[in-house]
């Protein structure tokens, strides 16, 4: 981890800027396809869940900004964020799971999985503390939906917040809406578009990181 130097930092002005928002974040919602890795992940047998996490964790970790944390009056960036997913419980309700990425993917969906059991068995609500290491995810995979915007602890509160949800056919091709909010002191469209596009480079080829089936 380290500290940005904020006078020094390329992004004062827009920090700054977004920071004095009352609700400094913005998010986009947009479909991805999944024609050529919703089946590579089926005929291996992987959680398509596990599978989708790894991708978004692997390409948001890839883009420094997305590991960027507002603490204080200070930034800070990681070395690594990793997936922080709610699980929906025998009742319906949510329940917190977190995951450690790694970049080998064997490794995470192993970890990914074992966490899975252990939350299911002992469903619970609660961050770690002194942790902002995350990024959220969720899944609402009844709806195709065109937008959503996600729930806050406050301005400050910067990490990333990913939502997915129903395929839906459309021309030959299988799609799924993405969800993406960030805080704009930190993010800007084109940080944005960067990592879509990085999601789609992965989905296309599944291969690259699933290995041979």
């Amino acid at each position: 981890m380290r500290t940005i130097d904020l006078e020094a930092w390329s992004r004062r002005g827009p920090f700054e800027l977004f920071s004095a928002f009352g609700f400094p974040h913005f998010g986009l919602t947009a479909p991805v396809d999944l024609t050529a890795f919703r089946p590579a992940v089926k005929q291996r047998g992987v959680s398509f869940t596990v599978a989708l996490t790894y991708v978004l964790a692997r390409a948001a970790n890839e883009i420094p900004e997305f590991r960027y944390r507002i603490r204080g009056d200070t930034v800070i960036e990681h070395e690594v964020v990793h997936p922080s997913m709610t699980l929906l419980t025998a009742d319906d309700q949510l329940s917190f799971c977190y995951f450690r990425y790694e970049q080998a993917f064997g490794s995470y969906a192993r970890s990914a999985a074992q966490e899975i059991a252990r939350v299911r068995a002992d469903p619970a609500m609660e961050d770690p503390p002194g942790r902002d290491d995350w990024l959220y995810m969720t899944a609402i995979p009844w709806v195709s939906f065109t937008g959503l915007v996600h729930p806050l602890s406050g301005p400050t509160d910067s990490a990333p917040r990913f939502a997915w949800g129903k395929f839906a056919e459309e021309d030959d091709r299988l799609k799924m809406p993405l969800n993406l909010q960030v805080h704009h002191g930190l993010l800007d469209g084109v940080h944005v578009s960067k990592f879509f596009l990085r999601v789609q480079e992965y989905l296309t080829d599944p291969g690259s990181f699933l290995g041979e089936a």
